[in-house]
């Protein structure tokens, strides 16, 4: 038997693949989060690990993963709405569409986004 759970549930990222929907989570109530990253960086894996290992997934944040090579255009788009320098990873948090919460690389503070 492996060392991972069979009763592992994947992370429940919602896929930001549009601007349409970059529009949508801009202007939504509540809060959402948009996790920028690159598959290509291994920085930006280690990231993402961690962050799916440590955010509370009861805590009514809404999670939107954005694959920067596959959505530049989004992640330009991030930075021209929120006026937020585009780094990976990167993690913005939104509360009724405005931001309250970005950081990038080992600044990701997930215990901080918990809380919010």
């Amino acid at each position: 038997m492996g060392f991972m759970s069979s009763t592992t549930t994947p992370f429940p990222w919602k896929k930001l693949t549009d601007l349409a929907s970059l529009e949508e989570i801009l202007s939504a109530p509540g809060k959402n989060l948009i996790f920028k990253h690159s598959t290509r960086c291994s920085i930006s894996s280690f990231a993402l690990r961690d962050f799916e290992r440590s955010f509370d997934k009861d805590s009514g944040i809404n999670c939107y993963f954005l694959d920067l090579l596959r959505h530049r255009n989004i992640s330009d788009a991030i930075a021209e709405r929120t006026g937020i320098y585009h780094e990976s990873p990167q993690v913005i948090v939104l509360n009724e569409g405005k931001v309250v919460y970005e950081a990038s690389h080992h600044k990701i503070d997930t215990q901080t986004i918990n809380h919010i």
